[in-house]
């Protein structure tokens, strides 16, 4: 299929700023849609087009787009217990008005779904809104036989990541705590492990699920196959700024291990996504 004009919600956030700098760089038209509840003007790209849009007004966008990445979303898990109700209407319902304006229109979506699938995903309203967001996809997918894939995110980190001790997820909230020279939490034990994968292969993993026309019965998970424990992301912190940390009690939500499920991405599409944490550290300020 040729494509030439690609949505992007969530367009001026972490994940989707990447993105479209990559789409522009292969000669894509860019449109991004995002209501910077999170995502910052900053981020803007000057060859793409942005519009200042909450995700259920996406309607209102009549330009013919061929395909539509599907990023918009309340993102983190913390966030998710203090307005449960946003995270419903952006991940579950923003979802629904995705679909059914791709319905509409008959373009291509690939959703932004979440590793934390693999867990229960009662344990949060973060894990439960993404889950049904996928489950919305897979109901258009199999009731309206919508060209739709799920790519299943696991702990993104890298170039624009967010800064942040409320939206950053725990590099973003580490980095804040740099900063401001105080030490940095670690969550119940710190035993706990993470995916860590970095946004350059998310890109590039979108960007192939986007571009093949296999269609995967689930999900083509993007995680890099290597699992920290947060202690040993703390050394890589202490060895670069040397730094104190100070354990905080456990929080909800909090799995102890996320690690890439399947090999599809890498088999199938011939992802290959790179271990780049300790170098990605090294590289801050």
């Amino acid at each position: 299929m040729q494509m030439k004009n690609i949505l992007v919600t969530g367009g001026v956030g972490f994940i989707g700023t990447n993105l479209i700098k990559s789409l522009i760089e292969k000669g894509f038209n860019v449109i991004s849609l995002d209501n910077y509840s999170t995502g910052s003007k900053l981020n803007e790209i000057q060859e793409a087009k942005y519009y200042n849009l909450d995700i259920e007004k996406i309607s209102k966008i009549n330009e013919s787009i061929d395909l539509c990445f599907h990023l918009a979303a309340q993102s983190r898990v913390q966030p998710s217990f203090d307005d449960p109700e946003e995270s419903f209407r952006t991940n579950v319902l923003g979802t629904s008005k995705v679909m059914e304006w791709a319905r509409t229109n008959k373009t291509k979506i690939v959703y932004a779904g979440s590793s934390s699938k693999h867990h229960d995903p009662s344990d949060s309203p973060y894990a439960m809104y993404k889950y049904l967001g996928e489950e919305v996809c897979k109901l258009y997918k199999k009731s309206y036989n919508l060209n739709v894939e799920i790519a299943r995110f696991y702990n993104v980190y890298g170039p624009g990541e967010n800064i942040d001790e409320k939206f950053g997820n725990v590099i973003g909230i580490w980095r804040s705590k740099v900063l401001k020279g105080e030490p940095l939490p670690i969550v119940g034990d710190g035993n706990q492990k993470r995916d860590f994968v970095h946004v350059y292969d998310i890109v590039d993993g979108l960007i192939k699920i986007a571009l093949t026309n296999i269609n995967h019965d689930d999900a083509w998970e993007l995680g890099t196959g290597i699992n920290y424990s947060i202690n040993e992301l703390f050394r890589y912190f202490k060895d670069k700024f040397d730094v104190k940390s100070i354990n905080i009690p456990n929080q909800p939500g909090n799995y102890k291990e996320t690690l890439r499920e399947n090999d599809d991405s890498i088999k199938l599409l011939g992802w290959k996504p790179m271990d780049r944490l300790k170098d990605h550290i090294n590289s801050f300020n």
